[in-house]
């Protein structure tokens, strides 16, 4: 399943980068190719400076090895080794009223030390992050994710959208980080479902991304803006930042396990600001948004 998974990365790496770099018409990813000292590398693509997009990255990894102390104590397991693959993604585009976009699929397996898997799972999922809200992008975006999920099972959705609505939680700002889309971890075999029929879902997910997030783009990437919407942009970008560095599990593992610093903060944005005490206009669009982050919606019909 490993090999199965990793390459089924690489081809979406390259699906997707492909995508990106023509919608943006300027820009191409750099590609960066790097080893772990104790086991594994990855493929780091990041786009900078384009026309439409600000700031990106599509990174592919695969790393093994003991796991550490740290990550022991958190999966309450002993002397193991473990590996781990995934992509994951982040695209901070230049225009306020294009949103950010983020996501991951990934696969997990740890062993004894003879070498037999003691166990695996997938996790992943693919979350909107507007700076201003357009009600149709949101639909859109989670009228896809749900689409995905109902071809395997018609409980994903709900399920997967109440995670990510609870995960991405800037909990000391009480608000959502955005719009939300889908979260899932720990997707192991059970009576119901292969580690084969994860695969299946994990991919469906992941061929479903640029159809939920690049009619978006095309639709608002030549919307005029002013600088009062950069600036706005530039501090709910804050906001991203503070739940990445605080909150973020995917970010925490990195950091922990000794993962390449430039791959994992490459879902930091160029550009940010941090305003002591900001609140936007009353009645204002800025305020529109807030609104809906301090609650979760339903979004998805059906």
């Amino acid at each position: 399943m490993k090999d199965t998974f990793y390459q089924y990365i690489e081809q979406l790496q390259d699906t997707i980068t492909s995508k990106l770099e023509a919608i943006d018409g300027k820009a191409k990813f750099k590609e960066d190719l790097w080893k772990r000292p104790e086991g594994g590398g990855g493929r780091t693509r990041v786009i900078e400076n384009g026309n439409v997009f600000d700031k990106g990255g599509v990174n592919i990894s695969a790393v093994h090895g003991p796991l550490p102390k740290a990550m022991q104590s958190y999966f309450n397991v002993g002397d193991v080794d473990f590996f781990a693959c995934g992509l994951s993604l982040v695209i901070h585009p230049i225009n306020p009223f294009v949103p950010t976009v983020h996501a991951n699929w990934r696969y997990f397996e740890m062993y004894d030390k003879d070498g037999t898997v003691i166990d695996q799972w997938f996790g992943g999922g693919q979350d909107l992050t507007p700076y201003y809200l357009f009600e149709e992008d949101a639909t859109h975006f989670h009228q896809v994710c749900k689409t995905a999920c109902d071809k395997h099972n018609s409980d994903f959705y709900p399920e997967y959208k109440k995670k990510c609505d609870e995960y991405f939680w800037n909990a000391h700002r009480n608000e959502a980080r955005g719009v939300g889309g889908l979260f899932f971890d720990y997707c192991k075999k059970t009576d119901t479902m292969s580690i084969e029929d994860w695969f299946a879902f994990v991919s469906e997910v992941g061929n479903s991304f640029l159809e939920a997030y690049t009619p978006i783009v095309e639709k608002r990437k030549g919307l005029l803006y002013k600088q009062s919407h950069k600036d706005w942009q530039e501090i709910r970008r804050g906001r991203y930042v503070e739940f990445n560095l605080v909150h973020d599990k995917g970010t925490l593992f990195g950091l922990k396990t000794n993962g390449r610093i430039e791959s994992i903060l490459m879902s930091l944005p160029p550009n940010v600001q941090w305003r002591y005490d900001h609140h936007p206009e009353t009645g204002s669009e800025e305020e529109k948004l807030l609104k809906v982050l301090k609650e979760p919606k339903k979004w998805a019909n059906g």
